[in-house]
């Protein structure tokens, strides 16, 4: 197979190559468990809402390319909306979270793919893997590379996507998750998200620091004690998402935030969570800056 060496900006030398490492990544393969399907290797929200007969994830055809594709659809069930979200492995249904991924030790540029997409509120869904390495000494897993994006406007016909890496440490990997949503944090009746034929490409061979995608970040106060403030400036209009976690990798707050640019104030509810060190996320199309902040 040939090869280009490539260069992103001034931050990573890759090779290009194309390799299939995804359960199922076409979605040609579906399971039937009890009144519905699933696809293969992936965990969707339908064991939960299969009580209302009603399901948020089905085999949508044709593919593209291939026979079948995934089509999530957030649907109402009793007097709520059920986010149609799949993951990689197994679903925790309670709390909608991954519970485990796939095995995988490389480390590809891109997560790609091809989705159509559209909402009927003003929550938008998204689409994120994450590498993780087992970390003995710890006993936790750390994030190793995170690919997230949250979707923008529609897609009525298929589109193409790419969703770069930022890694934020040079180990091998030994997991991945991938996490598919139709919609955010607020989900409306019949929000959807369909997707086929993902793959991961490219191989990284140099890791380094890449440049920030923010002219400043504060963070305040610190300690905190009931809400943290955060002033982003941003170098160029994209859409941003925050995430605080936990010293042993958990999300515990996360907030949507949207499309921006320049100068801003983000605030997230900190109130009630256990005093001790945590990390503040603030997530770009194609990085990640990391602070760490204190709870009291």
């Amino acid at each position: 197979m040939k090869k280009l060496l490539l260069s992103i900006g001034a931050a990573t030398l890759i090779s290009v190559s194309a390799f299939a490492q995804i359960p199922n990544s076409g979605f040609e393969n579906w399971t039937t468990v009890g009144s519905y399907t699933n696809p293969t290797s992936w965990g969707t929200m339908n064991n939960a809402t299969a009580t209302y007969s009603i399901y948020t994830s089905a085999a949508g055809t044709p593919g593209s390319p291939g026979s079948y594709y995934l089509k999530l659809t957030s649907k109402t069930t009793g007097t709520t909306v059920t986010n149609g979200i799949a993951v990689s492995g197994v679903i925790d249904s309670v709390n909608m979270k991954a519970k485990s991924g796939f095995p995988y030790n490389m480390q590809p540029v891109s997560l790609t793919g091809k989705w159509q997409h559209m909402i009927y509120g003003s929550s938008q869904g998204s689409v994120k893997a994450i590498l993780t390495k087992w970390n003995v000494g710890l006993s936790k897993r750390d994030t190793i590379a995170t690919a997230a994006q949250t979707l923008a406007g529609m897609a009525m016909s298929w589109a193409n996507f790419t969703i770069n890496f930022t890694y934020l440490s040079g180990a091998m990997p030994d997991s991945c998750i991938i996490e598919l949503k139709a919609s955010g944090s607020n989900p409306t009746n019949n929000d959807y998200l369909w997707v086929d034929n993902l793959a991961f490409v490219g191989s990284v061979t140099g890791i380094q620091k890449q440049e920030s995608f923010l002219n400043g970040l504060g963070v305040y106060p610190n300690p905190s004690t009931e809400s943290l403030n955060m002033n982003l400036n941003l170098k160029s209009q994209q859409q941003i998402t925050i995430e605080l976690v936990d010293m042993n990798g958990k999300l515990v707050r996360s907030k949507n935030v949207g499309i921006v640019q320049g100068e801003s104030t983000q605030t997230i509810n900190v109130a009630g969570l256990a005093k001790g060190c945590y990390s503040i996320k603030v997530i770009g199309e194609q990085a990640i800056e990391i602070r760490k902040i204190v709870i009291e």
